[in-house]
């Protein structure tokens, strides 16, 4: 199974048989695909989605999801909502108590780190000079992340991490015509910005299905604070894979010479977006990602990488329901 991306304006996505068709507004029918080989549809731009077609994907438990041009997540589209009202209830209670809220939430912050220090092991491994300083940094940071007292303490030491993290990246940039200012979200001004911001958009709809299947309720997280509308347990779940999963990838894109800093454009605002075509690029490499087998380090078996955001959401939900000891994270070699 895989992920349908639909990026073309003015199509129509309808029901034949058991098949999803996709239309074009001018080129006629650009796809047909049995739907039981579909795992999700996502919508990039401005597409149709009939209502036969909806009802068919809400029976066989198939996302839809929703992205503006821009990248922007919009929303989605899910089956009805899980009935497992005792896993909701520990996870309410986990939250409401500050030192298993704490707990949880230095695993992930440790994990997160630990993987962009893997991100820049490999890259010093392979060739990049002057890293040895950054590396040893987010050891020590990673250590401290188990000493911190406080979830406000915890978020100061990520945030530490990241920006010692992305203080690197100019170094890991090694095609000529791509530059990283630092990390910039909103909006992303350049490329390598443009593709982070959706890359981690992706990665979080790819989590909050993980959430929605394993039955937790997506706003109510551990290391990210509460707010009106913000998906807080998406977020924590994100952290540690945000490297594995997309840095790595807009790197290899970059050091492939599959995109290059042409395949952009700057609208209002200085906002930077992927054109269609680098956007195509984009999404077949991550559709590539997501299938690629790696060995869970704790399950000890092989599973695709979109199957380790629920994998870990079911580590999650066994620590919560009391059936283990301790959330650990999702580490890379």
């Amino acid at each position: 199974m895989s992920a349908l991306y639909v990026l073309e304006d003015g199509a129509v996505l309808r029901k034949e048989g058991a098949q999803v068709v996709v239309v074009g507004a001018k080129a006629g029918v650009l796809l047909k695909m049995p739907l039981e080989q579909v795992e999700e549809i996502v919508v990039v731009g401005n597409a149709t989605v009939t209502a036969p077609l909806v009802a068919e994907l809400l029976a066989r438990g198939i996302g839809l999801a929703y992205f503006s041009r821009s990248g922007e997540f919009l929303g989605r589209l899910v089956p009805e909502t899980s009935k497992n009202v005792p896993l909701r209830w520990a996870q309410f209670r986990a939250a409401a108590d500050s030192r298993t809220a704490l707990a949880l939430a230095r695993a992930m912050v440790k994990g997160k780190i630990l993987n962009q220090r893997t991100l820049l092991m490999r890259a010093a491994r392979e060739g990049v000079p002057d890293l040895a300083a950054a590396i040893e940094d987010l050891k020590l940071l990673a250590e401290r992340v188990e000493r911190a007292q406080t979830l406000d303490e915890l978020r100061g030491l990520e945030g530490a991490a990241s920006a010692r993290y992305f203080r690197e990246w100019p170094k890991l940039l090694r095609r000529v015509g791509f530059r990283f200012p630092g990390r910039v979200r909103r909006p992303p001004t350049d490329p390598v910005n443009a593709m982070l911001s959706f890359g981690y958009t992706l990665l979080a709809n790819l989590v909050f299905a993980a959430c929605h299947v394993v039955g937790f309720d997506p706003y109510v997280g551990y290391l990210h604070m509460d707010r009106w509308g913000r998906p807080a347990l998406v977020l924590d779940l994100m952290e540690e894979l945000r490297p594995v999963l997309v840095d790595s990838l807009v790197l290899a894109l970059i050091h492939r010479d599959q995109v290059a800093p042409e395949g952009f454009e700057t609208g209002l605002g200085g906002a930077c977006r992927m054109d269609r075509a680098t956007l195509r690029t984009f999404l077949q490499a991550w559709e590539e990602r997501r299938r690629t087998l790696v060995r869970h380090p704790l399950l000890q078996q092989e599973v695709p990488y979109f199957r380790v955001p629920e994998l870990q959401a079911r580590i999650l939900a066994k620590v919560l329901l009391g059936e283990a000891e301790e959330y650990v994270p999702f580490l890379t070699r």
